[in-house]
């Protein structure tokens, strides 16, 4: 009696997926980008992942999970989700207020992201936020106190807003390399080396207004 051959199922070809990728990054490169909307697309290889990297002054809202992405020293990076309607978003703001129009100051940035997020259709009350950053990552700089400052106004803003920190990793003396997911609301934080922080100074130095100073890692991975 002969034996019946069981059906394989052809695999999917690694073609059909970088294909895949290939286009939903032409797409998010190509399409129209607003003042202040993060436009850096980038393939991730270490996450095999679609990834966007906000820079000072930016933000991104997106649905599908590609990694939004950024490194912090003063500077905060407030991510929000809304848990119902699976939409994300991060803004990346250098000082807590000042010239309105700006995404580098806290008031601005904030406002910016949330009425950003509405318009892709979510709210207000089934928003959350995941909180990183504020670091004092240059020696000398305690006297201004900006990453202080920093996470004193986004968590005084938003227990204004009524949007609730879920998690956060904020203050010491580490600098921060911060992954965020729109669909599932996850966000991975790093801390760097210290020693690795030269770009991050200019960033600290140029929210304070000085000059940059000579500067020469890694750290554990944390999930939020």
């Amino acid at each position: 009696m002969p034996i019946a051959q069981r059906r394989v199922e052809p695999r999917p070809s690694l073609a059909v997926s970088a294909a895949a990728t290939t286009s939903r990054l032409h797409r998010l490169k190509t399409q129209a980008r607003n003042p202040g909307e993060a436009s850096f697309f980038f393939y991730d290889a270490f996450f095999k992942n679609d990834a966007v990297k906000i820079l000072p002054c930016e933000y991104f809202v997106y649905h599908e999970d590609i990694l939004i992405m950024t490194t912090l020293g003063s500077c905060i990076a407030a991510c929000l989700w809304d848990r119902e309607a699976k939409i994300a978003g991060m803004t990346h703001f250098m000082l807590p207020e000042g010239d309105a129009g700006s995404g580098r100051y806290g008031s601005y940035a904030m406002e910016l992201l949330i009425n950003e997020m509405m318009k892709h259709g979510a709210t207000r009350a089934t928003m959350e936020a995941k909180v990183f950053g504020g670091g004092q990552v240059i020696d000398g700089m305690s006297t201004m106190n900006i990453g202080e400052r920093n996470t004193e106004f986004v968590m005084a803003y938003l227990e204004t807003e009524r949007i609730p920190i879920v998690s956060k990793d904020v203050l010491g003396p580490h600098p921060r390399k911060v992954c965020f997911l729109p669909a599932s609301g996850k966000a991975m934080a790093r801390r760097l080396a210290s020693a690795n922080t030269a770009a991050l100074a200019a960033q600290d130095l140029a929210a304070a207004g000085q000059a940059v100073p000579q500067s020469t890692g890694g750290g554990s991975v944390d999930l939020f």
